[in-house]
């Protein structure tokens, strides 16, 4: 098959390209750094000349609400019409587990946006959300690390390995689509704290962790909010695992 990647650049769109090509799939990179722009739109007809089937993996950290909105948004439409004019047979959106159930966060009201706009598309679809990822701990500390002191959510997650996403999203997008794919989780429940202590132990990482709901995400996350429901397919790869091999 052909398939395009957007965002192929990024944690999980590098990974779902290398599992296509190891698989000898004809696979088409979506990127800036490849002269396509998703919000300008440049490029994208003819990196969708002939191609299968597309899987979205964009990522992007907003200022704020309406900017998540409007981004998420504008690279959408694009993506979708330029697939409408291709005859591009199926749309895969890496989505996220819990986005309906946070209304405060500006990068879930992106996604949901996202997803709305797939939902109602022209190109048949397949929308999979996934937990958080088994680097999520490390990212949220790294963005919130100063002075060697990092403020964590106490969040309760199931987290995925990324090595494990896109597997799934390669096998999805040389099928057919499906709409509403179920939840996509790891094996495990975590606290976000403990990993994140586990993950800079293992690392080598000396910083102090101080659980608060005082930092990026809010207490609207707490509890159950983030975990996937009841018959969520499962991923093999324990948390344990990813950190002697993260893949």
């Amino acid at each position: 098959m052909r398939i395009a990647v957007a965002g192929a650049t990024g944690n999980i769109g590098a990974r779902t390209v290398a599992v296509l090509e190891r698989a000898a799939h004809d696979v088409v990179r979506i990127s800036r750094s490849q002269g396509i722009d998703l919000i300008s739109g440049d490029g994208l007809d003819t990196a969708l000349t002939g191609v299968d089937a597309v899987v979205d993996a964009t990522s992007h950290e907003p200022a704020d609400r309406d900017e998540a909105v409007a981004y998420f948004g504008a690279a959408t439409r694009n993506l979708l019409a330029a697939e409408e004019r291709a005859g591009v047979r199926h749309h895969v959106l890496l989505s996220i587990v819990g986005i309906d159930r946070v209304d405060g966060n500006a990068h879930y009201a992106g996604k949901r946006e996202q997803e709305r706009l797939v939902a109602a598309g022209p190109t048949p679809w397949t929308i999979v959300p996934f937990t958080q990822f088994h680097d999520f701990a490390a990212t949220m500390t790294s963005w919130t690390e100063r002075d060697g002191i990092a403020a964590i959510p106490p969040l309760l997650v199931q987290p995925i390995a990324p090595a494990d996403v896109s597997d799934i999203l390669a096998e999805i997008a040389t099928g057919t689509p499906q709409g509403r794919y179920r939840d996509v989780a790891g094996p495990e429940t975590q606290d976000l704290v403990d990993m994140a202590r586990r993950t800079s132990d293992a690392r080598g990482h000396a910083v102090k962790l101080v659980p608060t709901w005082s930092s990026l995400l809010g207490p609207e996350m707490a509890g159950n909010v983030l975990l996937p429901s009841e018959d969520a397919r499962i991923a093999p790869t324990t948390f344990d695992a990813w950190l002697t091999d993260p893949r």
